[in-house]
């Protein structure tokens, strides 16, 4: 870590804050200000204007799907193919894990079995105090080394290695792994994530046909377990991922893409080394990381891409409760509330392009939608409550409206995603239309609690990287 150190004080806004362009205030202070006077509508504003908070939430999310509409309606199967003459770049995995003995086995067996093995998989073990080490000696024949060193090659499996190191979190661990590898990709995957048998090679074939690329998320399916809460997640987040990995691939299109899945990422190594790696004080240390390889490239003036690769298809175990699922988004709503503080002079500041111009503008508003969502849901309930059903049936009109639009576009877009995927399971019509109607009374008000948990996390400060309980990866397996 020390080595990356002063490349990160140099390149991180945290350490080193840059001045915010007035500009970049006026556009951070707009929602929370708006959101103010609309909501002052329920008590001064009569008639269906009184529900203005709601109305004006509504219009920002329909601009949303109306923009990845536009951005993927041309988007076809397949990727960008590396030329005959193309070098293949050398490929490691980092495992980042902390007590994770249960499911190391069957992760680092799919990583060996890709159709294109990477040249090195390393288990970067985050202090584990369970039976991790037992684990690595029966199934690969290692030996415990000591604590900041990295073993030799497995016996049975000569391309692992396994970096022990003290607890310090997932992005210390990241780090320590980095400066053990000399390859020129680097991918970092969760313990609880099964790559499918050609993930690894789209990400390579990626890579090796744009040199500009730095950093690329895989896309991910969710698994939960099978008990009948664990499938009623599952169903729930499986569309909730098809709109969330075709959103990224149209910011992607306006060279702005900042979300990539810490839990599948790939990066050229030089280019995280270079912005001095990841950030330990971050919730999302993926999400941070991004920022900044963005914001270096345009101090430097290189083109530097980061992208969504359709082609590399992994599982993740996903939460199967009401608590884990709100424990997983406060974390990852409160890492993103740190990383736009963090990053607010970049927000409407052309020096950017079109990210600072468009996608952390709308980042901003991003931060207040849940807010906004939820108020909206309590003034409905509370004109019900009152009796004022003259002014409930409009707004359920309004709602209905926009689950219509929603339905409309979640059918059509299942389409392309299989195209561009290829991947077709757990993904039907007919699930996927009661979904759609169900979704914005349930499961998008669980979402929507989970972020408002993540601002009290943001402003207490106080977040770690929590164990989620397994419910499905055992038993998991990608075909």
């Amino acid at each position: 870590m020390n080595m990356l150190a002063p490349s990160f004080e140099r390149q991180s806004p945290r350490l080193t804050p840059r001045p915010v362009p007035l500009a970049s205030r006026l556009i951070g202070a707009g929602p929370p200000l708006l959101f103010v006077v609309l909501l002052a509508q329920a008590w001064f504003r009569e008639g269906v204007a009184g529900w203005a908070v709601g109305i004006a939430y509504i219009l920002y999310d329909t601009a949303l799907l109306i923009f990845t509409a536009l951005e993927i309606r041309r988007l076809r199967d397949g990727e960008p193919t590396p030329a005959a003459s193309a070098r293949r770049p050398t490929l490691a995995v980092i495992i980042a894990a902390r007590n994770e003995a249960p499911v190391l086995g069957i992760t680092i067996d799919t990583l060996a079995n890709q159709a294109e093995p990477p040249d090195l998989i390393l288990l970067a073990d985050d202090g584990s105090t369970d039976q991790s080490g037992e684990t690595m000696k029966s199934l690969y024949g290692l030996d415990a080394p000591g604590h900041g060193e990295m073993s030799g090659p497995a016996p049975r499996l000569p391309s692992l290695r396994w970096l022990r190191l003290h607890h310090g979190g997932k992005a210390r661990a990241l780090n320590a792994a980095m400066l053990h590898l000399d390859t020129e990709m680097v991918l970092t995957i969760d313990a609880d994530t099964l790559l499918a048998p050609g993930a690894i090679k789209a990400m390579r074939d990626a890579f090796a046909a744009e040199p500009e690329l730095v950093a690329a998320t895989g896309v991910l399916a969710p698994v939960c377990g099978p008990h009948l809460a664990g499938r009623l997640f599952q169903w729930f987040q499986s569309y909730e991922y098809v709109r969330n990995f075709l959103s990224r691939y149209a910011w992607a299109r306006l060279d702005s893409l900042l979300l990539i899945s810490g839990a599948f990422a790939a990066f050229r190594r030089e280019a995280v080394m270079t912005v001095g790696g990841f950030d330990p004080a971050c919730m999302v240390e993926d999400y941070e990381l991004i920022h900044r390889l963005h914001r270096h490239a345009a101090d430097t003036g290189q083109d530097w891409r980061v992208r969504v690769i359709g082609r590399a298809l992994a599982s993740t175990d996903a939460p199967a409760s009401a608590i884990g699922f709100l424990r997983q988004r406060r974390r990852w709503f409160g890492g993103f509330l740190q990383t736009q503080h963090w990053n607010r002079d970049m927000v409407g500041n052309r020096r950017y392009g079109q990210l600072g111009t468009r996608m952390l503008p709308v980042k901003a508003i991003d931060r207040f939608q849940p807010i906004y969502g939820l108020a909206a849901f309590v003034i409905l309930i509370a004109l019900i409550a009152i009796g004022r059903f003259h002014l409930v049936l409009p707004i359920l009109l309004i709602m209905l409206a926009k689950v219509a639009i929603d339905l409309a576009f979640h059918l059509w877009s299942l389409g392309i995603y299989k195209r561009w995927t290829g991947q077709r399971k757990g993904l039907e019509l007919g699930p996927a239309l009661i979904a759609s109607i169900l979704e914005p009374f349930t499961f998008q008000l669980l979402r929507h609690a989970g972020a408002a948990w993540g601002w009290i996390a943001f402003l207490r400060g106080r977040e770690t990287w929590i164990k989620q309980k397994r419910t499905a990866i055992g038993a998991t397996a990608i075909s």
